[in-house]
């Protein structure tokens, strides 16, 4: 097993870092050659939502059994697009789509940010509401501004910034679904969700910013609004996350390129851990630990042709790590 490595968590408070240029790294070799010195720190970035904790927990684990050092960055979704574009992050594995393609897609486009895979499909994102609301006849966003002095004209978002704040302010500044005189609230993933659930005990009405997966799903009887597709994409299970990676990284890191185009996860692991996280107080790693722990299957095809940092087998050295 490689020496344990040093966890380190930052945040960025302001615009990334300029970084100096790369070292050169050597051509990727034959199996069970190390890693370059270069490859060894992972900087990912996390951005407070409980969904990306939750794998980022996962992948940090994996990596830290292989001999990385890893470093999380607490950050917002546009930081992390410039980190990603500047070389201050290598990693990023919250990229939700389509909701964030307007903030993204000429970054991809113009390859100052790679998409390494898909990560996750059969995800929603869009406005949701209590089940009372829907069975009164609120089930579509045009059915919204109807019952406005029910709902308090207000639509309860995330932290400032996030994408689906800003899809919900477009909506509102087009006066799309006639809601121009409405007004975007926003706070924090754990505000929101603190006000919802309090409307939800007391039978109010409310509008706010829901996803899956996610433990809302189970703890409050919501339904997502359809008619959302033009700004939200589809949210019957249409939407995907991916990973991104600054640009070059696959090139230079051949090692950590494989791990990250094997790392998928599933709807159901993501409920798991992050219930794990929010209903019982665990840190990401620790619910990624116990959670790999039970179910080992996972690891093979996420470790098939990587080695740890010295050129070892990746994959006991990680359920080594997790006998600990």
């Amino acid at each position: 097993m490689t020496p344990t490595k040093t966890k380190t968590k930052t945040t960025l408070a302001g615009a990334a870092l300029t970084l100096g240029a790369l070292a050169t790294t050597a051509a990727a070799g034959p199996a069970l050659a190390e890693v370059s010195e270069s490859c060894r720190q992972v900087r990912l970035a996390e951005v407070g939502w409980t969904d990306i904790q939750a794998t980022t927990g996962v992948a940090t684990t994996v990596l830290d059994a292989l001999g990385y050092d890893t470093d999380v960055k607490v950050t917002s979704v546009p930081l992390t697009f410039i980190g990603l574009e500047q070389g201050d992050i290598d990693v990023f594995l919250g990229l939700w789509m389509p909701s964030m393609a307007g903030m993204v897609q000429e970054r991809l486009d113009s390859g100052a940010i790679d998409r390494v895979r898909t990560n996750l499909e059969g995800a929603k994102y869009t406005l949701v509401v209590p089940q009372y609301a829907a069975d009164a006849g609120v089930t579509d966003l045009a059915d919204l501004d109807a019952h406005k002095d029910r709902f308090g004209g207000k639509i309860y978002g995330i932290e400032p910034g996030n994408d689906g704040n800003l899809l919900i302010q477009d909506m509102i500044d087009a006066d799309a679904f006639g809601l121009a005189d409405w007004q975007l609230i926003e706070s924090s993933e754990a505000g929101m969700l603190l006000q919802a659930r309090g409307a939800w005990q007391s039978e109010e009405w409310i509008a706010f910013l829901g996803w899956a997966p996610h433990p809302m799903n189970t703890k409050m009887d919501i339904v997502y609004l359809t008619g959302g597709d033009a700004y939200f994409g589809p949210n019957q299970g249409g939407a995907t996350v991916h990973t991104l990676t600054r640009a070059g990284l696959s090139d230079e890191c051949p090692n950590l390129a494989r791990f990250l185009n094997n790392l998928a996860f599933t709807v159901e692991m993501e409920n798991i851990l992050m219930g794990a996280i929010l209903d019982h107080g665990e840190t990401a790693e620790s619910a990624a630990t116990k959670y790999l722990a039970a179910n080992p299957d996972l690891l093979a095809p996420w470790l098939e042709g990587v080695t740890t940092v010295d050129g070892a087998p990746g994959l006991p050295a990680v359920e080594a790590a997790l006998m600990e």
